[in-house]
Order: structure tokens, then sequence, then C-alpha cells
């Protein structure tokens, strides 16, 4: 009989002790350093980002955040890692909008965006600038446009390649205005602004960072920002907007995890995220290559996500873009 109570008492302890191991493991999240994946070569925007948010969200969430880059295939090596890591929080990846461009521009991945990555954050907004060869003799947006649509196909505009957001950015543009324009892709920014100076090709939609060295020098013409607000680096120059209502680019970087990460561990790490985008230090450094911290809740950085999805499989699909 006493076995038989004694049996039974340490059945009930362990049936407590399970039900308290749960809560517990959640609660310790992060017990060891987390991956941050950087799926694009050291030297990039998307590296120097990941960098300096590495350090803060360390800060943020008491525990090292290890910056790890994974290079390959346009970012898709890197998701893919992510995607079929285990669903703990301990892989992390920081992408740029080509993690909702190649799903419509690739033939194939091997995950799926939307049920195997989850977003935790949006942690940027840094709109592109259209810039013109000073040959043009262009000064203002209004001009460009008059030029474009007085001269069709006489425009040609470079890009870093097929697919990526400026070549996509400037194709959006000739669908909405209209406009007959040359797409020329180039292997890298610096190649396509040696050929913008020399008026080889006559306009260009460039990131920040990519463009600002040429615009102070006057080397290229700078004619308007592509976001919902005039950018603090140009204050001067008016957005695309402003003449081309709902027109909107962003070179966004957003955080992403494994799509089955406990709500938790999400919210952990998104919570994390807001507080080192709030660092005066992140902020000075993001601003010097254009960058605006943002940080997105769960479910708006999810509805971003889809949003921006939608926008661009619009842009490859109605302009019959493909990669051969």
């Amino acid at each position: 009989m006493k076995r038989l109570k004694y049996a039974a008492g340490a059945l009930l302890w362990s049936a407590l002790l399970l039900s308290l191991i749960g809560p517990v493991r959640a609660e310790t999240f992060p017990s060891r350093p987390i991956h941050l994946i950087l799926p694009f070569q050291p030297g990039g925007i998307v590296d120097f980002a990941g960098r300096v948010l590495a350090q803060k969200l360390g800060d943020a969430v008491g525990q090292t955040i290890v910056p790890d880059n994974k290079p390959g295939a346009g970012g898709i090596v890197g998701l893919d890692y992510v995607a079929h890591s285990p669903p703990d929080g301990y892989n992390i990846v920081l992408i740029d909008p080509s993690v909702v461009i190649n799903p419509t521009l690739q033939k194939s991945l091997p995950f799926d965006l939307f049920k195997d990555l989850a977003t935790v954050s949006i942690i940027n907004s840094s709109p592109e600038v259209l810039v013109v060869a000073p040959q043009l003799g262009i000064k203002t947006y209004p001009e460009l446009v008059a030029y474009g649509k007085a001269n069709p196909g006489k425009l040609n505009y470079a890009s870093a390649g097929v697919g990526t957001t400026p070549h996509l950015a400037a194709a959006m543009w000739a669908q909405r205005t209209g406009i007959t324009a040359v797409h020329v892709p180039y292997k890298g920014v610096g190649p396509s602004f040696v050929d913008l100076m020399s008026n080889k090709v006559q306009m260009e939609f460039s990131s920040i960072a990519g463009a600002l060295s040429f615009t102070s020098k006057g080397s290229v013409i700078a004619l308007a920002t592509t976001g919902s607000k005039r950018s603090p680096v140009y204050p001067d120059l008016p957005t695309v907007s402003e003449f081309l209502p709902g027109y909107d680019v962003d070179l966004w970087l957003g955080v992403y995890a494994q799509a089955g990460t406990p709500p938790d561990v999400l919210a952990k790490l998104n919570s994390g995220i807001a507080k080192a985008l709030q660092d005066d230090q992140l902020k000075t450094a993001f601003a010097k290559f254009g960058l605006t911290p943002r940080g997105t809740s769960l479910d708006e950085g999810a509805a971003f996500t889809k949003s921006e999805y939608e926008k661009w499989k619009k842009v490859i699909t109605d302009g019959h873009i493909t990669l051969d």
C-alpha cells in the first residue's frame, strides 16, 4: 500500500514538474547566442545594417547576436537556411526586398515565403533617388517626364541587375507614366554610374548610399526620391509621388524567422528590435547610408510583406520581366 502511495505521489510530482518546464524554457529565451544570417557578401548595405543591428539587439535582449554571412543566389541561400532551421528563434535573417521579389521572378524556390518564414520586423525605410546624366540638360522631374514622352525609346535606364529593386522601380515608373524606356542591366552600381556620367545611359533609380557621392559632386543630377515623404538626405528634392500619386519604392530591410517559431519568442525578438532601433548610435550609423529606423509590430510586418509582394508581382507580371 505504501508503495502505491509513493508511486502515486511520484507521478503527481512528475506531472507538476512537466507542466512547469514549458513556461520556464520560454521565459529563458534567449539562453544562447542568436545567429543573424546576412545572405549577401560582406560590404553591402545588408551587411552594414545587420552588424549595427546585431550589436544593439544583443544589448536589448541580453544575449550575443552573431552576424553570419551566408551569401548565394541573390539571398536565397541564406533565406533557405533560416526557413529550414529549427523553429526556435536562434537563426533569423536580415534581407532586402528581394525576399518578396524572388517568389515571382524565380521559376522555383526551395522555400515558401508565406509558409516557411515569419516577419519579425521591418527595421528601416530608405527611398531610392532618381538620377540623370548631366548631358541631358534636365534639372527637374517634370522636365524628365516631358522629355521621355516626347522622345519614346530614347531614354535608357541603368540598374544593378535584372529583378533588383532599382530595376523594378524604373519599370514601375515607365508603366505608370506610359514612357517607353530601355533597360540596361549592369553587374553592380559602380559600372552603371560610370556610363551614366558619360551619357551612355540617361537615367537610373539608385539607392541613396550608391548615389550620394556622385550627386554631391554634381557628377549626376538628382531629380526626385521615391518614398512616401521627402528624404532627410535630399530634403529639397520632391518625391515622385508628388507628381505620380501612389508611387512608392522603399529599399527596406526586414528580419525574418522560421514560420513555426513560438509567438512568445517572436514577440521577444520584435520588442528587442524595437528597442535597438531607438538607440542613438544606431540612428547615426543608419543615417550615413540614408536609412531611417522604422520597426513594426508582428502583424504590421506580416501585412507589409504581403503588400510588397503583391506590388512587385504586378510590376513583374505586367512588364513581362524574366531572368532569361
